[in-house]
Formats: C-alpha cells, structure tokens, sequence
C-alpha cells in the first residue's frame, strides 16, 4: 500500500533522513517512533506530499506522491498534531466545507452522516465546536481525514492532551478504523503504539533504527531466559540455592514482598524453570509466583536509541 524507496532530505548542513526505505501493507497499523528531532515529521510530512525529498521516492497504493500528487494525495487522510479545525463553525458546517474544498464526488449528506456515526460524533453535528471538549474536536479531525475514503490514514499525535478516558476511547477508534485503512501513527506514547500499532519503526538520527512487528519487539526475551519468582522460607537460604542452581548466571534479591516471601529475578543461560521448581520442592519452602521476564517496548526502544546492543543494529530486522 505505501512503499517508500531511499528519501534523503537536507536542511542546510543538516541531513534530516539519510536513505530511508519501508513498506506498508494493506490493512497494517504502523506506529513511528523516535526521539525529537529523529525525522518522523520529516517523513510522514514527505509522504503526505507537503514537501519533497532530495533523493528516492514514495508510492500511495501505486500513485507516485512525485510524479502525481494530486492523485496520490486523494489517497490519503492526514491529521495533523493541531487537527485543522475552525472553532466558530458547527462540525456539520466545517465537515460540509471540507467536503468541498477536497472536491469530494460523493453524495455529500450521506458521506459525512455515515462518518460522523463511524467517529461517534453524530450527536454533536450541529454544535458549534469550540463549545465541544478536546475529545470530540480530536473526533472531527480525524473525521475530516477520512472524508472520501481514503485508504491511507496518517495521525501525528492523535491523543496529544487527552485525559485518560478520552485516550481510550480514541484508540479504540483507530483500532476500528484499522480494520478497514492502512494507518501511520507517530506519537511518544510507547504504550499507545504498543496497543494500537501492528508494527513499529524506530527512527533515529534520521535513519531507521528499527522495524518489526509490534508482537516480535515486545516478546519475552528468549535469550536469557529470565524469571521473576516469589519464594516463601528463609530468604538467604532461597537465595543460596537459587545461585547453585544449574545455569544459573545472576540471581537479583528484591526483597520481601509479602511477610515472610521474597522475591526474586533469575538470569540464566536456559529454560531453568523446573530446576528450581525439584530444587525448592525439596525444602519446606513454597514457590507462590514464577513467571518470564517479558521485554518491554520501553527496554526494546531505550536499547535501540541508546546504540546499547552495535549488534541490534547491524541486524535490526530480527529485532
């Protein structure tokens, strides 16, 4: 659905993107991640034609944004961080003159009606929308966005300044609208790209750091084979036996969590689980919890910003 092939871009003596390529597939949530200034806006800002690359090109279901904006721009919603809005206009109004100033050729009541149910705004189609709260103003920008259907769909921040609820209830919206759009989210919010996004590129230093998809970059780590245990008994003699144990590489106490159980994580070299399962059930001691170490999003994106692991970066695509 969108290909984009080697986008350079410079500013001055500032290089924005260095040779930047990936492809989005029909029907995929893509989350953009990166620290400011990495080169997410340049790019999404290159692929939705408001400025033009140095080098490479970009495709939207096929349509050069170069060779044929104009088509390849009909193809496109975009919401912008600031969604476009005019306050002192009612949202029938300023949906009606968007419709017009995109040239839509639809029927134009029908269209926005069945928008407006699918953002949940039909309710408020005749209020003026400065009166309306920062949730349904971030509704009518994305309802804009998605006038004449477009099949590409891209969000810059689309929760910025919403209150708990309202983040919610605006991801749910994008997981909905995914089922039937190719979407680009960018956003800070590594919890937010981790519940909505199929798959995620880290971009850094304006090159991608890392692409994957949202469940391979967020997966235990197998290498280690980490656990976190809670153990009932006397906690220097756990903590003696779980460093005995077979494989076993670093043992960290954290402490008592409960009166009289203690916990602790486990590094190893292999699966160590039903070792220290027979080694504990051999004392009067009681395993109450034992579990993986999951990787977060955040260790993932910390690690591939921070340049911690040179060879995550050689070989990013396993990530």
């Amino acid at each position: 659905m969108i290909k984009v092939k080697h986008i350079s871009k410079s500013y001055v003596k500032h290089k924005a993107l260095d040779d930047v390529s990936f492809t989005i597939n029909e029907g995929e949530i893509l989350g953009f991640l990166g620290p400011n200034g990495a080169g997410k806006s340049t790019t999404m800002n290159i692929i939705t034609g408001y400025i033009s690359s140095d080098e490479g090109s970009v495709e939207i279901d096929g349509t050069d944004i170069f060779e044929d904006p104009a088509a390849a721009k009909k193809k496109i919603g975009y919401l912008p961080e600031q969604p476009p809005l005019y306050n002192d206009m009612t949202v029938q109004d300023y949906l009606e003159f968007m419709f017009r100033l995109k040239k839509i050729r639809l029927p134009m009541k029908e269209h926005i009606n069945s928008i407006c149910e699918m953002v949940k705004i039909a309710d408020v189609q005749g209020r003026v929308i400065k009166h309306l709260s920062k949730g349904y103003r971030q509704r009518i920008g994305i309802a804009q966005a998605l006038l004449g259907d477009p099949p590409v769909l891209i969000l810059d921040e689309p929760t910025v300044g919403l209150d708990p609820q309202q983040i919610i209830e605006i991801r749910r919206l994008i997981r909905d609208i995914g089922k039937t759009h190719t979407i680009i989210l960018s956003s800070h919010l590594l919890s937010e790209v981790q519940a909505v996004c199929d798959k995620i590129i880290v971009i850094n230093h304006g090159r991608i750091a890392a692409e994957g998809l949202t469940a391979e970059m967020t997966k235990t780590g197998h290498s280690t084979s980490n656990i976190e245990l809670i153990v009932e008994g006397r906690r220097q003699t756990i903590l003696s036996l779980l460093e005995k144990t077979d494989g076993v590489k670093k043992v960290t106490d954290k402490g008592e969590c409960e009166k009289g159980c203690y916990e602790f994580t486990v590094e190893s070299t292999k699966d160590i689980r039903r070792s220290i399962f027979k080694t504990i059930a051999r004392t009067d001691f009681a395993i109450l919890s034992m579990k993986p170490v999951a990787v977060s999003l955040e260790d993932t994106y910390l690690n591939i910003i921070s340049g911690k692991s040179e060879e995550d970066k050689g070989n990013v695509s396993d990530i």
